[in-house]
C-alpha cells in the first residue's frame, strides 16, 4: 500500500482506542504509596513519571528560579524533562539547574530542522546548552506538513542525522512531535520511531476528531506516547488578554477542577506521560494534583464527551495544513 492509500484507509478506520474508557493493561504502571505514578515508555524499557517537565517553564527566569522549579519537580517525583531550542533561552537555563540530577532523569530534546546538516548542528548546540553528553530521546519537533515529512525522510534529511547520532551514542531513542495526524501517520509508516509526542486534550479529541488515529497506530507499533496540551481549553478568544499566561499560545485551564479533568482525560488513555502547561504557576497546580489523577469513570467520560464536542478545538483531523 502506498502512502496516499495508507492515509486514506487510516482516515476511514474507526480506531479501537477511541472507545472510552480505554484499557490501560498494555502500559506497565508503577504505583507506590506516596510516589508519583510511573509508566512504561513503549518498548524502550524506560519508566517515566506521568507528569513531565516542559522546559519552557524556565524560559526567561533567573538561575535561582530555574533551580527552584527543577528541585520542586524532582521532589514531586518528576523524572522526565523535555526542552527545545525554540523555547527561547530555556536550554541555557535548564542545563545548570538540571546538572545535579542529570544521571537520574530522562532528558528529551527536539529540533525543528528538517535537513541532516542543520539538525546535526542544532543537536550539538543543544547538548552544549544542556551540559550533557547525550539525550535519552531526541525528537523531530512540530512536524505538520507533508512537505516536512518528505524532507525529513529524503536524502540528506534530518532522519539521517538522527540515525548517525544514535550510532555515536549521542542519543538513545528517536521520536517525533507532530501537529497533524497526517504527518504523524506518514512518519510512523516510514520508520519505527520509539516515541510520539502530540496534543491529546478534550476539545481537539471530541470536537476536532484529532488524536484517536495517532494513538491507535502508535499503540499498535509499541511506541511510547507523550501527551501535549492536556491543560488546553482551546484557542484564545479574539481580543483576550494573554499577558497573564505569556508561555501559553492557547487558552489554558486555570482552575484545579478543570486542570484535574484535563490531566485525567489524557492519562485515562494508554499513554506514558504528559507535558503540562509551560506556565510555572499552572505547572505547580498540576504537581499538586499528582495523587488525584485516577482514570475517568464511564459517567465522567460521557459528561466530558458532551462538553468537549461543544468546544472549539486547537487541532482538527483532517488538517488543512498537512497538504502544504
Amino acid at each position: 500500500m502506498n502512502r496516499r492509500d495508507f492515509l486514506r484507509a487510516s482516515a476511514l478506520a474507526v480506531p479501537a482506542l477511541s472507545i472510552f474508557p480505554a484499557d490501560l493493561s498494555s502500559v506497565v504502571r508503577e504505583q507506590r504509596p506516596g510516589q508519583m505514578e510511573k509508566r512504561s515508555l513503549g518498548r524502550t524499557g524506560a519508566m517515566l513519571s506521568v507528569i513531565g517537565f516542559g522546559g519552557i517553564i524556565v524560559r526567561d527566569v533567573t538561575a535561582e528560579e530555574a533551580s527552584a522549579y527543577v528541585k520542586m519537580a524532582i521532589d514531586a517525583g518528576v523524572n522526565h524533562f523535555d526542552v527545545a531550542p525554540s523555547y527561547g533561552n530555556a536550554e541555557v537555563m535548564l542545563g545548570p539547574a538540571l546538572k545535579p540530577y542529570r544521571k537520574n532523569v530522562f532528558l528529551s530534546c527536539k529540533t525543528q530542522k528538517r535537513t541532516k546538516d542543520e539538525a546535526r548542528r542544532e543537536l550539538e548546540q543543544s547538548l552544549k546548552n544542556l551540559r550533557t553528553d547525550h539525550f535519552d530521546l531526541y525528537q523531530l519537533h512540530a512536524v505538520t506538513t507533508m512537505s516536512d515529512v518528505n524532507t525529513i525522510l529524503g536524502k540528506g534529511g534530518a532522519l539521517e542525522a538522527f540515525l548517525q547520532a544514535k550510532s555515536e551514542g549521542l542519543i538513545r531513542f528517536i521520536g517525533m512531535s507532530v501537529h497533524s495526524e497526517e504527518a504523524g501517520m506518514a512518519l510512523m509508516e516510514a520508520y519505527d520511531f520509539d516515541t510520539i509526542m502530540y496534543p491529546l486534550h478534550i476539545s481537539s479529541w471530541h470536537a476536532g476528531t484529532f488524536g484517536p488515529q495517532l494513538l491507535d497506530m502508535a499503540h499498535k507499533k509499541g511506541m511510547g506516547i507523550i501527551s501535549l496540551k492536556s491543560m488546553a481549553k482551546g484557542p484564545w478568544p479574539q481580543g483576550a488578554d494573554r499577558s497573564k499566561y505569556p508561555k501559553c499560545w492557547y487558552e489554558p485551564y486555570t482552575s484545579e477542577e478543570d486542570i484535574r479533568t484535563g490531566l485525567r482525560f489524557a492519562l485515562s488513555h494508554p499513554i506514558t506521560d504528559l507535558m503540562t502547561s509551560g506556565q510555572g504557576e499552572l505547572f505547580k497546580i498540576a504537581l499538586g494534583l499528582r495523587d488525584q489523577l485516577t482514570p475517568l469513570s464511564s459517567g465522567e467520560v460521557e459528561a466530558i464527551k458532551l462538553k468537549g464536542a461543544a468546544m472549539e478545538p486547537l487541532f482538527r483531523y483532517p488538517s488543512a495544513e498537512s497538504v502544504k
